[in-house]
């Protein structure tokens, strides 16, 4: 692979190969084509970390806004008629479905939630529901790290910043796996999108039921905070809480999982630098650091060009998309020494595992502070954790994360 040119890429990028090891393909193109246009893909390919700072910070020419609406774009007329509840939903702006002066106003409302000072005083109870999901599986001597700890630990905090009864919880996974399966996809099936939809119609109903209850009996809740900034007219309107919400309910337990996962998985995998954490939970912050890095939980992110623009001699044209491709930005070696080694004692480390600029993720610190807690638990619970499968079972199925589908452990 490494000796045919870059264009020979292009069907690889969306194989399941690709999904599984990204990064000999993604080095390649960064060396050789680091905008690459790709027709198997649909869009632009960035994989340079200077380019992608470019384009995060030019929201005017690579635009948040109607990027997930395209879905729909290549069907007949009287399906994409089908389908417009889809479309309406992904045209309506919210937290990561709009541009400033709307995402300003939108991110303002909703970072209240998610300050140092909030996320610190929820740490109680973070360490309280990790320990509790580690009882469950501690007298089994093993456990599957994604289902048992993973998705389980980041949806029981969501919910609760949400304001959502304990037991309806589990929706949440059911709802993001829909949402997210025709993400990333070039020219997704009706069948994907039509499942996106119906789940979208009943998640909508949902939260439709939240904010009535939330307006009747507030609490301190990010959804009640939000349902006070609508009664105020000019802040925010009933179309953008709803899809704001959803935006928070679907993205927002995600990236925790990813990073809990990879980073459980990537350091059993090192074995001297786990060895290093456990003697040494100093290093518990640059670890995570670095485990952003290499194992980036957001492998791309698409924008969609507003406007003409150049970037890395190429000419790109209003209304194509581009893929920034995070996981390749965080192993540039013109920002990272050895970018391919995996180092918890790396000092240089400005990865953008989280975005840059006014889209860096909302939910950044609590991913971090979640994360933290469990590795800190499992150093001191299981000092004999060891994984129990011979290869990594990465999901292929949600092209925009590096995600792990199982991860098996005893201890």
């Amino acid at each position: 692979m490494s000796n045919s040119p870059a264009s020979t890429l292009d069907n690889f990028l969306v194989s399941e190969q690709f999904l599984k090891d990204p990064y000999p393909a993604l080095r390649q193109l960064r060396e050789e084509d680091p905008v690459h246009w790709s027709d198997a893909i649909g869009g632009w390919v960035l994989t340079r970390y200077d380019d992608m700072v470019a384009s995060f910070k030019d929201t005017e020419h690579f635009s948040n806004e109607g990027r997930l609406a395209r879905a729909v774009e290549h069907l007949a007329p009287e399906s994409r008629v089908k389908l417009k509840t889809f479309e309406d939903h992904y045209r309506t702006k919210g937290l990561l479905h709009s541009d400033p002066p709307d995402h300003t106003r939108l991110r303002l409302l909703v970072t209240k939630a998610f300050t140092p000072r909030t996320v610190e005083a929820m740490q109680p109870r973070i360490r309280a529901i990790a320990n509790e999901l580690l009882n469950e599986v501690e007298p089994a001597g093993r456990m599957d790290v994604i289902r048992d700890l993973a998705v389980t630990l980041p949806i029981t905090v969501l919910a609760e910043i949400m304001g959502m009864p304990p037991e309806e919880k589990l929706l949440v996974k059911h709802w993001a796996d829909a949402l997210l399966a025709f993400q990333g996809v070039n020219n997704p099936s009706e069948r994907i999108l039509e499942a996106a939809q119906n789940t979208l119609v009943e998640l909508k109903a949902y939260l439709a039921d939240l904010v009535r209850a939330k307006r009747r009996k507030p609490g301190k809740d990010l959804v009640s905070q939000l349902v006070a900034a609508e009664s105020e007219g000019e802040k925010l309107s009933e179309s953008e809480l709803i899809n704001t919400a959803i935006t928070l309910l679907v993205a927002g337990h995600e990236t925790s999982t990813s990073l809990i996962g990879n980073g459980i998985y990537t350091l059993l995998h090192n074995d001297a630098q786990w060895r290093l954490l456990q003697k040494d939970l100093s290093l518990l912050p640059s670890a995570i650091e670095e485990i952003l890095r290499y194992e980036s939980p957001v492998s791309r992110q698409p924008r969609l060009m507003k406007h003409d623009a150049e970037l890395g001699g190429r000419k790109l044209r209003q209304g194509q998309m581009l893929f920034q491709m995070l996981n390749a930005a965080n192993r540039d070696p013109a920002y990272f020494t050895e970018p391919d080694s995996f180092d918890i004692k790396r000092q240089k480390n400005r990865h953008i595992a989280f975005g840059f600029g006014i889209h860096f993720c909302v939910g950044a610190l609590l991913a971090r502070t979640e994360a933290g807690l469990v590795f800190q638990l499992i150093v001191e619970r299981f000092p004999k954790i060891h994984l129990t499968d011979a290869t990594p079972d990465w999901d292929v199925h949600k092209r925009n994360s590096r995600m792990l589908k199982t991860l098996n452990v005893a201890f």
